[in-house]
């Protein structure tokens, strides 16, 4: 007995009607980054492993997936290295390529290469699969999509602004109320820091400040102890734990707080201009939310930070997140190039549409007509039918088979086909159509033009 295949774990397949779903979703973040003036790019599936490896930290670099040499690739192993069975020595003698953990520093990469042909500042978007041997658990997989937008060659706080619009754009279109856009500054963190005479513990204070929500003051106080902030220090951190009002209030809070403090004020004077603007400018559905605590890829930012929040009814993590970098393209000898980006998470945003019953009646693939298969003449009478259909843009099909009607009307059933078409005898002698809407049971006769018409009705 052969073995019941299956696949690898964090990978998944995807039915007709998930596809649809997540077609519908890449559909309106195209649609948006290109209503925004983002140019689309791809990048291979893998990259050099040299390309990957040391950008992520050490627990990146575990994560990456290599690709093992084609051929035979101990051949060339040192046999003395090969006696040592040490994994990580040998990897660099097996593997010369890997698969992107994430598309930013394969954009990275790209921007370099071809920094003589981009025109800048240069507006990209990328969706495409990433892969990461992390350990699935719910909502996370090895491989998934990312969906990002960067620009690249300018330091203007407009670009803050317009993604601040773009993603309250896509979710307005999506029809998710209720959504957050937190921001936060990287200047500010650091001028916390420096204002609590903590600078050398920064990314301590931060990482415990980032877990506010999860464990509570009390909590972020007693990591923050162990990680040897004074309670002096702790002392001067207090308002910040009663963080609350409008973003007006909490910007005069960060500045009476961050007078002493150069960097700090620079970032509140950043954030200002961002909250300034949009409210200004207004947003359709979701809301921007000044959040102090807010830290992610603390390394790795330098300005702007953004992270989104799902509705409040519903118990999801971020389904996006962003911000400012003043030097992606340094690990790759081009200095002093200044970005700024998003991501929209995919996978999360199906679920929370799911969940709100969000997805339209109309996102799928299915044809919108079945033809019943009578014979082989009845079956020409229906394709030269299909054929003027499809001609218009409607999805047509005729059932292969000249089997029992009723096992046509159950496949049109179980696949969601609204209208079962009949062309028999009968109606090839008067040239007309038996048009049968399969939930209410309600059939008319129509010829080809009123049956195209009555198709193209139907939304």
């Amino acid at each position: 007995m052969s073995k019941k295949p299956s696949i690898p774990k964090g990978t998944r397949d995807f039915n007709p009607e998930e596809v649809s779903r997540r077609n519908y979703i890449f559909s309106t973040i195209k649609e948006t980054f290109s209503l925004y003036g983002f140019q689309p790019i791809e990048t291979p599936s893998f990259e050099n492993s040299e390309t990957l490896m040391g950008k992520y930290g050490e627990e990146g670099d575990r994560l990456i997936f290599k690709i093992l040499n084609s051929g035979d690739f101990l051949s060339k192993v040192d046999e003395n290295l090969y006696a040592e069975k040490d994994s990580s020595k040998i990897t660099s003698s097996i593997s010369e390529k890997a698969l992107r953990y994430d598309l930013t520093v394969p954009f990275a990469r790209y921007v370099v290469q071809h920094q003589n042909e981009i025109t800048f500042p240069f507006k990209r978007y990328q969706i495409q699969p990433v892969w990461r041997a992390d350990r699935p658990q719910k909502g996370r997989f090895r491989e998934f999509f990312q969906c990002d937008a960067d620009v690249v060659g300018s330091t203007s706080l407009w670009q803050e602004v317009e993604f601040v619009q773009l993603y309250d754009a896509v979710f307005s279109k999506l029809g998710l109320k209720g959504v957050t856009i937190k921001i936060n500054n990287r200047k500010i963190l650091s001028g916390i820091a420096e204002t609590i005479g903590a600078e050398d513990k920064l990314i301590d204070f931060t990482v415990a400040l980032d877990k506010l929500d999860k464990i509570g003051e009390e909590g972020v106080k007693k990591e923050m102890r162990e990680k040897g902030i004074s309670e002096d220090a702790l002392q001067k951190l207090q308002p910040l734990f009663s963080f609350k009002g409008s973003n007006e209030e909490r910007l005069n809070s960060l500045k009476g707080m961050l007078q002493a403090s150069e960097t700090g004020m620079k970032g509140v004077e950043e954030l200002e201009f961002i909250i300034d603007n949009i409210e200004t400018l207004g947003l359709q559905m979701a809301s921007l939310q000044i959040d102090v605590t807010l830290a992610r890829g603390l390394n790795y930012y330098t300005g702007a930070i953004f992270e989104v929040s799902a509705p409040s009814e519903v118990n999801m993590g971020s389904i996006g997140g962003g911000g400012r970098y003043d030097d992606l393209t340094g690990i790759f000898g081009l200095k002093d190039m200044s970005g700024v980006g998003i991501s929209f998470g995919l996978d999360r945003i199906y679920l929370v549409l799911e969940e709100l019953n969000l997805f339209p009646e109309t996102v799928s693939e299915n044809s919108k007509a079945l033809f019943i298969n009578f014979g082989e003449r009845e079956a020409l009478y229906a394709m030269q039918a299909i054929t003027s259909l499809r001609k218009a843009g409607i999805k047509a099909e005729l059932y292969p088979d000249a089997t029992k009607m009723g096992k046509q009307m159950g496949y049109a059933d179980k696949r969601n086909i609204p209208f079962a078409v009949l062309a028999g005898e009968k109606e090839m002698e008067s040239g007309l159509f038996t048009l049968k809407n399969m939930k209410s049971g309600e059939q008319h006769e129509l010829n080809l033009n009123g049956l195209l018409q009555a198709l193209q009705a139907d939304k």
